[in-house]
């Protein structure tokens, strides 16, 4: 089966929807998304959406906390435009529905880690949940936008492999999807190709991120030939729920924006001797300091306390929070709450220009999928539903002017071919070697890493990646599978970035190599598939 479309939108959040609406206006859209439309990333995004937005802040502030956060290696030029540009795609999702919270008829701005000031627009504690909403509601009511719920992407389709021959300018023609209430492999044609799968948390064993976070964008455009930047810098979110029946609740930074302090088991606060902002440094600190206290005192978790708020305005201002920590017994106007650090975010991903086009001609990659320079080795707090939609501007007014300017004609994709693959009887391959990434990542490509641990975790994911592969021509296509041969793509390329950086910089700490090497490594890092 084939599905014909000026665009091909691959996700289903606030990256892909804010392009699919802007880009409606000039052909018919495509959107796939691997679930329910609304199981995103940005559905479960608490804190909120950063821009400058009162008279007491500036864009030069903005851009020097992002670029202290990134720890010297953010693309200034990029970290200024995506400032400059906030507060335009803040009206855009406002002219969309989005009802951001007000306090007297003005927008109540929150402070996170690493803001110098309260620039932080949000809905109570479900930013995300109300952005998600207001796009997804647009996004229905437009006739020209068709959407595929429950369709896994399996691999981007190229004019090189549709002709089986190399070429000096590779282009996208769209993608292979698999529907999974069918078991039937559709072909997605389309002259624009947009990536917006959002990250791969799920290439962790802990993780905050929802379950479809398995790296499908990086994974498909890496092995498609696109060039893929700073995958060594994995985010991990220094305050996740400890609880041994919750399912990686995230407690917002918002919470330590509103002035939770974090503590010891016996009640001391250690934020203080890791950096001068205390609990508001920025997160890759944050996190290796909980880490760090764990492992010397031998605790589980540390614990985080806004008991000295009025409890009345815990309970307005992070409502949703609230009635999650209640539902496990923690009632956090008076208790403590357990956290322990857990994977967030990927700073890297599909290396992109500053219209969010890759070095492969017609594909697009915005969102958390996207490598654009903004974040550098870290990501400042709530510069990423900012930098999606920035983006989804930028790509839509490119890909557009591309649409009219270039003629070109698409030669026949064929349709999936399974060959002799059979149904498998054997899926606990695809448990076993899930779980051995996931729990390998997380032990040897962590929070903090050695040069030891990083060359064990090569040596076994090149074995498990021989594994999958034989697996995978075997037997027919599952969600299942193509989930594990992505994550497995994902770890492998964490890794072989995190070998090449010898250095400790942001999120990438090797304890072989402590200091910043700002005269070797002041740089990012790519890498290509060789062909």
């Amino acid at each position: 089966m084939k599905v014909q479309s000026d665009f091909l939108v691959i996700g289903s959040g606030i990256a892909g929807l804010s392009f699919a609406l802007q880009a409606a206006a000039h052909g018919t859209v495509a959107v796939v998304t691997k679930r329910d439309i609304s199981e995103t990333a940005t559905n479960y995004a608490q804190g909120g959406i950063a821009s400058v937005s009162s008279k007491e802040d500036t864009f030069d502030a903005h851009v020097q906390d992002t670029m202290v956060a990134g720890a010297g290696i953010c693309h200034e030029d990029v970290v200024r435009m995506v400032v400059e540009e906030g507060p335009q795609v803040i009206a855009n999702l406002i002219e969309w529905g989005v009802q951001f919270t007000k306090e007297d008829g003005v927008y109540d701005l929150t402070r996170e880690g690493g803001h110098s000031a309260r620039r932080i627009l949000h809905a109570e504690d479900i930013t995300g949940r109300e952005i998600q909403r207001a796009l997804v509601l647009a996004a229905r009511a437009h006739d020209n936008i068709s959407i595929y719920e429950n369709h896994v992407a399996i691999d981007l389709v190229t004019e090189s492999k549709v002709l089986k021959k190399r070429l000096e300018e590779n282009r996208c023609l769209g993608a292979h999807v698999l529907d999974v209430g069918t078991g039937v492999v559709k072909t997605f044609a389309s002259r624009i190709t947009l990536l917006a799968s959002g990250g791969a948390g799920k290439v962790y064993l802990y993780t905050c991120n929802p379950d479809v976070a398995t790296g499908d964008g990086v994974a498909m455009a890496y092995r498609a030939g696109a060039t893929v930047a700073n995958m060594e810098f994995m985010q991990f979110h220094p305050t996740t729920l400890y609880h041994p029946t919750a399912r990686s609740f995230l407690i917002s930074e918002a919470v330590r924006g509103e002035g939770a302090i974090l503590r010891r088991r016996d009640g001391t606060a250690f934020m203080e001797r890791y950096h001068p902002l205390k609990d508001l440094a920025p997160r890759d600190i944050v996190a290796r300091a909980i880490d760090n206290e764990m492992k010397t005192c031998g605790d589980d978790c540390v614990y985080l306390d806004i008991t000295h708020r009025d409890a009345a305005y815990i309970t307005s201002r992070f409502p949703n929070i609230y009635q999650t920590c209640l539902e496990f017994g923690i009632d956090m106007t008076r208790d403590q709450i357990p956290v322990v650090p857990a994977a967030h975010y990927l700073c890297g991903g599909v290396a992109v220009d500053g219209n969010a086009e890759s070095d492969l001609k017609h594909l697009y990659a915005i969102g958390e999928v996207a490598f654009t320079g903004l974040h550098g080795a870290n990501r400042l707090a709530s510069n990423s539903l900012l930098e999606a939609a920035v983006y989804a501007g930028r790509a839509y007014h490119h890909a557009v002017k591309i649409l009219k300017q270039e003629e070109f004609t698409s030669p026949e994709i064929a349709e999936w071919d399974s060959g002799t693959a059979t149904n498998s009887d054997e899926m606990v391959v695809v448990s076993q070697n899930w779980d051995e990434i996931r729990r390998m990542m997380w032990n040897y490509v962590g929070i903090v890493r050695s040069d030891k641990r990083l060359a064990r975790a090569m040596r076994r994911i090149e074995l498990i990646q021989d594994e999958i592969e034989e697996y995978y021509w075997n037997f027919i296509v599952t969600s299942d599978l193509i989930e594990l041969r992505n994550i497995a793509t994902v770890a492998q390329l964490i890794v072989s970035c995190a070998m090449q950086r010898k250095e400790s910089r942001g999120l990438n700490f090797n304890i072989d190599h402590p200091g910043v090497d700002d005269a070797n490594w002041k740089r990012d890092t790519f890498t290509k598939k060789q062909f």
